[in-house]
């Protein structure tokens, strides 16, 4: 792990720093006052004085936004952190700009992405097929990889069937969007992602948030709306992608029951990380696959692929597959990338050291960083570890300190988090081993105090 000399800085005081926040949040909020008015905008002229420049991209909230943030990090002496190229696999190491870094900011959880059983499943599904179905499903886009990826996941989940789609964001987008309507209630975790929410606004159902894992608080919440709508559905995650902890899901499992609604589970981050062979949070709590409605997943984490999945039971999938526009208007997965999932979930079943071996360093990494008296907050040291630092300004900061001592981790900025939690996030992988654990969590204590 090669250490480099430190670039400069340049000074700004605490009161420049709380300006530039005060201006990124503004920012944000223009943007979402912009996008949703409360009545119909009104009419502007299309061209002349009075329409003045809004119409031009440069002059979008968004853009704004970013424009401000860039120029913020740049007058902090901060380089940016995002969208550097890997030149390579990336797992617990990769290699950036010609250089070895430690890596912790790949979903590679269980190392089976560039695992050469995963990569010759996917060439010689590319040899066979092709690179691309060229159709949708269900007009002429079906392959067998498609049918025997569905296959083993739905035995996975001990469910009746099992629908893949071709990106893990629109997957909750478009299953939330067309399953639900006006006359009904979804309500989901505070902290749940983004492709959950865009999907309960598709619906046009009445959307309320609950207190993070607070099942006693949803409880309330349904005895006291729950008789006005349709139908209900409970949306959370089984590993939360930001903070690393579950909900305690039997208990989430009886208020659905007690109120007559369904439930969703977004196994993105937990399926290949929670219980003994990787079968995510059911597995953990030792559940039947039935017990949860609507199971969802990605591919592009444990299973070395990309795309998303929801398993249930026949009729939630037949109504997927007839009419989700997500699956009905969008082209077939690859054929590679099916094959090489399905491989992926074969090696992660047949070597359950790989899951053991990933949380076995996540439980090490969570004890040492409690012991540096690093911020971790709820995680529970499931893959995913977060060191809050309290400011986006800190966390940049912390991100590049890291950098520059070769070890590669990403930070969460507002307005993706709230600015007194931002923080980095730290992925871990079956591949990392105790003593680059170690040695991370040294460096990242010996930053946090020299900041």
């Amino acid at each position: 792990m090669s250490t480099r000399r430190r670039s400069g800085t340049h000074a700004m005081d605490g009161q420049a720093k709380e300006q530039l926040v005060r201006q990124v949040v503004e920012l944000r909020k223009r943007g979402r006052a912009e996008a949703r008015p409360a009545q119909p905008p009104p009419a502007v002229p299309a061209r002349g004085p009075a329409s003045g420049a809004l119409w031009k991209l440069d002059q979008h909230p968004g853009y704004l936004q970013v424009k401000l943030m860039r120029e913020g990090a740049q007058r902090l002496g901060i380089p940016d952190p995002f969208f550097r190229v890997h030149e390579g696999i990336a797992g617990s190491l990769t290699q950036i700009d010609g250089r070895p870094y430690l890596n912790f900011s790949s979903y590679n959880y269980l190392g089976l992405n560039g695992d050469a059983r995963v990569s010759g499943a996917a060439r010689q599904a590319i040899e066979r097929y092709g690179t691309s179905v060229s159709a949708s499903r269900l007009i002429s886009g079906e392959r067998p990889p498609h049918q025997a990826l569905e296959r083993a996941l739905a035995e996975a989940y001990g469910v009746d069937a099992c629908l893949t789609f071709v990106s893990g964001h629109a997957t909750n987008v478009s299953t939330i969007g067309s399953l639900f309507g006006p006359r009904d209630l979804v309500a989901h975790d505070a902290l749940i992602h983004n492709s959950a929410l865009l999907g309960a606004q598709l619906s046009g159902a009445r959307r309320v948030a609950f207190p993070h894992n607070d099942w006693a608080a949803l409880d309330a919440l349904l005895a006291r709306e729950r008789r006005s709508f349709q139908r209900a559905l409970i949306v959370l995650e089984g590993l939360y992608s930001m903070d690393g902890d579950m909900p305690d899901l039997p208990r989430f499992v009886e208020i659905k029951h007690r109120h007559d609604a369904l439930l969703m589970v977004d196994e993105a981050h937990s399926f290949g990380v929670l219980g003994r062979r990787g079968l995510g949070v059911r597995e953990h709590f030792g559940l039947d696959g039935c017990a949860v409605d609507i199971w969802m997943g990605t591919l592009s984490k444990a299973l070395a692929g990309c795309g998303g999945y929801v398993a249930g039971e026949r009729a939630l999938v037949d109504n997927l597959r007839f009419g989700s526009p997500g699956f009905v208007f969008s082209v077939g997965m690859p054929p590679p990338i099916a094959a090489a999932s399905l491989a992926a979930l074969e090696c992660m079943l047949a070597e359950p050291w790989r899951v053991a071996a990933l949380q076995e360093r996540g439980r090490e990494f969570l004890r040492l960083a409690g012991e540096a008296g690093v911020d971790t907050g709820t995680s529970q040291g499931y893959a995913i570890v977060p060191a809050i630092t309290g400011s986006s300004v800190s966390a940049g900061r912390l991100t590049q300190a890291l950098y520059e001592r070769g070890i590669n981790v990403q930070p969460i900025l507002h307005p993706a988090v709230p600015e007194n939690s931002a923080r980095l996030r730290f992925f871990l992988s079956s591949e990392h081993s105790e003593e680059q654990i170690r040695g991370a969590v040294k460096a990242l204590a010996a930053e946090l105090e020299r900041l």
